[in-house]
């Protein structure tokens, strides 16, 4: 079994020599999108390390904009087109951080071939998230662009339309976990074929807002693929503190990240606290092996 590990990179080359270097294994490929505003001669020593490439594609990313979802979509495609027979494409950002040791991560996803992870909630009246974020998608929103005036141009425009819809017949699937996954490889192909056939969505998405916390979970369990899909990303994520980011994980979270079952955390910044890095490497990465289900 073999995996690509997507990393979705602006900054910090050390930090990402840092997860790479935690995650080593045999069976584990990295591949590192840098967004086009970094100097690349600044990420280029991270090639030499066992298994990593930058990826050729190179997009200028905004914040929630559609530009990060077209990233990742684009960097999926690059990696399917390696010829290599990937299981699954692991989406991570730079700023993540295994808490499970790499052959207890590399166990798990072969005793799940064929599923995928993703994290998310149907857009139903229950749905508190869904409660605020519909507003991603039935307004206007110019994140995708950059000139003067567009948030006064987009103001204007959502006064004067009517509301915007989803131009699939579709319920809605997404969360505030829903950025990151983990994809078998037939899945992640029908999801970038699935973008290839349908112009029109990608074209509606490009007037929405954190497209990448709803677009690929609406699109999988819309999908025949929505049998394999587990509702998990197996990410440990902080939102105790509110706003539009979760926490900068430290020293005082590091008991909770041993009590976790999942694989992944975010967000890590040495920046921040360096120390609780240290913490998981030598109690939680150097740990015997423990299977998680």
């Amino acid at each position: 079994m073999r995996i690509a590990h997507l990393i979705m990179a602006h900054k910090g080359p050390e930090q990402i020599a840092r997860l790479v270097t935690a995650m080593a294994h045999e069976g584990f490929d990295f591949y590192i999108h840098l967004d086009a505003k970094a100097d690349r001669r600044e990420f280029a020593f991270l090639e030499e390390l066992p298994g990593v490439r930058l990826t050729t594609t190179r997009l200028y990313v905004r914040w929630a904009s559609y530009r990060f979802t077209k990233a990742i979509v684009e960097c999926t495609r690059e990696i399917l087109a390696t010829g290599i027979g990937y299981d699954f494409i692991n989406l991570m950002s730079a700023q993540d951080y295994p808490i499970k040791p790499a052959d207890t991560i590399y166990r798990f996803f072969a005793r799940h071939r064929g599923r995928s992870f993703l994290s998310f909630e149907a857009n139903a009246d229950d749905s508190e998230w869904w409660a605020h974020a519909i507003t991603r998608v039935e307004k206007y929103h110019s994140t995708y662009f950059q000139f003067k005036g567009q948030y006064v141009l987009q103001s204007t425009l959502n006064w004067l339309l009517p509301k915007r819809r989803f131009p699939l017949p579709y319920t809605l699937y997404g969360g505030k976990d829903g950025s990151w996954w983990t994809l078998s490889r037939t899945c992640a192909q029908y999801l970038v074929d699935f973008l290839d056939d349908n112009p029109a969505l990608r074209r509606f998405t490009m007037f929405t807002w954190g497209s990448d916390e709803f677009l690929i979970s609406t699109i999988l369990m819309n999908s025949p693929y929505r049998p394999t899909i587990i509702n998990n990303n197996y990410r440990y994520i902080d939102w105790s503190q509110g706003g539009a980011n979760p926490k900068v994980l430290t020293t005082a979270d590091f008991e909770r990240l041993r009590a976790s079952p999942q694989l992944f955390a975010r967000k890590f910044d040495p920046a921040v606290d360096a120390t609780v890095l240290d913490l998981v490497d030598e109690q939680l990465l150097l740990a015997p092996l423990q299977p998680v289900s």
